[in-house]
C-alpha cells in the first residue's frame, strides 16, 4: 500500500490545500496539531478505561496496554464506559484546535461549524473482524455532502497499531451502495467497480488526517497485539448549509449536553454551534443492497 501524499508543505496554502482536496479527497498533514492537547485528552480517557479495568495499570499515564478481553459498541458493558469519556473536556476541547480549524476554514469558508456529535474509539489489539469496514461518512451524517472529518490518533500511530486508509479520488463517484457489516457504523461501502488506489501512512503525534464526506475510507487492524488504538473523529461543515438533527446531539445519544458539561471547568467550548442559524433535517434510511438491491 502506497503512503498518503503529504501536504504539510502546503498546509498555509489555501488554493493549494483546495486543488489537493479537490484532487484526492483528502488531505495529510505533519506535526500540525498541538500535541500537549493531544496528550491531555489521550490521557484522560486512559485514566477511564484503567478505572474500569480496560487498561491494565502502570506507571505511565500514556501507555494503553491491556490484557482485557474487547469491547465494541454496541454491547452493554460498552455503553456506561464510552458515556464517561464523552464527558471529558480535554476530548471535546480537541476539536477547536486552532490549527486544525484553519484548514477547515480553507476549505470551507469562514462559516464552519464544528458538528458538536464529536466521535471517540478504542480499538482493542483483539477481535479483528470487528474493524471498520470501507464506507463514506454521508451515509451516517447526510445533511449536506460538504462535510469533511478529521482524523487523528491520539498519540503515535504506527503500521503496527493499524490507523486508516482511504481510497484516494472516491470522492468523486457519488454515494455508493452499502451492505451490512460488522464494524463502527455497520454498513460496508461497494466500491469495487469504481478503482482507484488505497493509501495509508503511520502516524506519529500531532499528524492529522482530513476526508470528505464521500471519501471512502476504511480502519486499518490493530495487530499490535497488546495495546489499544485511541483516536478521534471531528466533523465540520458549513453553518449554512443543512445539519443533520442528530449530530447537534451528543454521540450515541445517550446523555444530555447538561450531563456532559457537568465537570468542565470552562464554558467557552459549550453549546458552541448555537451561535448559529441552522437548518437542521432528519436522516434518511440507506437501504442494504442485500433488501433492495440498490441503495437509497
Amino acid at each position: 500500500m502506497n503512503s498518503f501524499v503529504d501536504s504539510s508543505n502546503i498546509r498555509n496554502d489555501e488554493d493549494a490545500l483546495r486543488r489537493q482536496a479537490d484532487s484526492d479527497g483528502y488531505l495529510f498533514i505533519r506535526n500540525f496539531v498541538d500535541k500537549d492537547a493531544i496528550l491531555q485528552a489521550r490521557r484522560d480517557i486512559i485514566s477511564v478505561l484503567r478505572e474500569v479495568g480496560w487498561i491494565d495499570d502502570g506507571d505511565d499515564p500514556n501507555e494503553t496496554i491491556t490484557s482485557h478481553a474487547p469491547h465494541v459498541s454496541g454491547e452493554p458493558e460498552f455503553s456506561p464506559v464510552y458515556d464517561m469519556v464523552q464527558c471529558l473536556e480535554s476530548f471535546h476541547t480537541l476539536a477547536h484546535d486552532k490549527a486544525l480549524v484553519s484548514v477547515i476554514g480553507h476549505l470551507l469558508g469562514d462559516d464552519v461549524l464544528l458538528q458538536p456529535s464529536n466521535i471517540a474509539r478504542f480499538i482493542f489489539p483483539t477481535n479483528l473482524e470487528q474493524t471498520t469496514p470501507a464506507h463514506q461518512d454521508f451515509v451516517h451524517i447526510q445533511g449536506t455532502p460538504d462535510v469533511w472529518t478529521a482524523w487523528l490518533p491520539l498519540g503515535d500511530c504506527p503500521h503496527s497499531m493499524g490507523g486508516l486508509s482511504v481510497l484516494s479520488g472516491s470522492h468523486k463517484h457519488g454515494i455508493l451502495p452499502v451492505s451490512r457489516s460488522l464494524g463502527a457504523g455497520g454498513l460496508r461501502a461497494h466500491f469495487e467497480k469504481i478503482g482507484g488506489e488505497w493509501v495509508s501512512s503511520p502516524f506519529e503525534n500531532g499528524d492529522i488526517l482530513f476526508f470528505h464526506s464521500h471519501t471512502v475510507h476504511k480502519g486499518l487492524p490493530n495487530l499490535s497485539g497488546n495495546r489499544i488504538r485511541l483516536s478521534v473523529d471531528y466533523r465540520y461543515q458549513r453553518a449554512s448549509d443543512p445539519v443533520m438533527d442528530l449530530v447537534l446531539t451528543p454521540h450515541q445519544g445517550r446523555l444530555s449536553w447538561e450531563e456532559i458539561y457537568k465537570e468542565w471547568k470552562s464554558t467557552e467550548f459549550q453549546y458552541h454551534w448555537e451561535k448559529y442559524e441552522l437548518t437542521p433535517v432528519e436522516k434518511v434510511p440507506f437501504q442494504p443492497v442485500e433488501e433492495s438491491g440498490q441503495s437509497q
